[in-house]
């Protein structure tokens, strides 16, 4: 008689790893603190968010600067990965890194709601609490560095002759600026309008490359 395997057992979050546990917490802090803020953040509310209890929260974190460190640990590296998995996946080309740096800010991964009303929370300490700027500086740097070098590569491929570094600042602000506004304002615009905004800055900057809805395709036999 033949007979069919059965069904692995669903896995129930009794089942979960430690990491997958601390992961669990830390996804509950990041919505505890986009609709609470940092100050109201307690180990109380993401416990129960999570469906878990405090002494388990406390187990795994020991105490709330704790886990809002690490948070925000995981909220840059999530970061990080996200943009550096983007250039993986372009073209070689300046105009496609650039065009890959870009779409990559406007990735669900991290431009969700949640995700921005917990980076502004962050932000909005980070000048009372420096640990917060320096959990983050090395990233931010790496990226800058990227950018930098990207914008650079622009002027060096195609004979551009806006100063790297502040080319690179122009878009990164106005990236930020973007996700800010979205958040604030009492009518935010959509995300593709959002997007179409950068796409703006990069075609003042690059206006061979780059037009409103993004990179430009050239005609055949059209230097850039």
């Amino acid at each position: 008689m033949i007979t069919t395997a059965s069904a692995p057992p669903t896995r129930t979050p009794r089942t979960l790893s430690r990491d997958e546990r601390r992961t669990q917490l830390i996804e509950a802090t990041i919505a505890t603190i986009s609709e609470c803020g940092l100050s109201r953040t307690t180990l109380t509310e993401v416990a129960r968010r999570a469906g878990l209890s405090h002494g388990l929260v406390l187990f795994h974190f020991d105490t709330k600067e704790k886990l809002l460190v690490e948070t925000l640990d995981y909220l840059s590296d999530e970061y990080r990965n996200n943009w550096q998995m983007a250039l993986k996946d372009c073209g070689p080309a300046p105009e496609q890194r650039l065009a890959a740096l870009i779409d990559a800010d406007f990735s669900p991964v991290v431009s969700n709601p949640g995700r921005v009303n917990a980076w502004a929370s962050f932000w909005g300490e980070s000048q009372s609490r420096p640990l917060y700027l320096s959990k983050c500086g090395e990233n931010d740097a790496v990226y800058i560095r990227t950018l930098d070098g990207v914008c650079a590569d622009m002027n060096t491929a195609y004979g551009y002759t806006v100063e790297p570094a502040r080319a690179a600042r122009m878009i990164r602000i106005m990236i930020e600026g973007l996700w800010l506004e979205m958040m604030t304002l009492l009518d935010p615009y959509s995300k593709e309008e959002a997007k179409q905004t950068a796409w703006t800055c990069a075609s003042l900057l690059y206006p061979r490359h780059f037009g409103p809805d993004g990179l430009l395709r050239p005609e055949a036999g059209t230097p850039q």
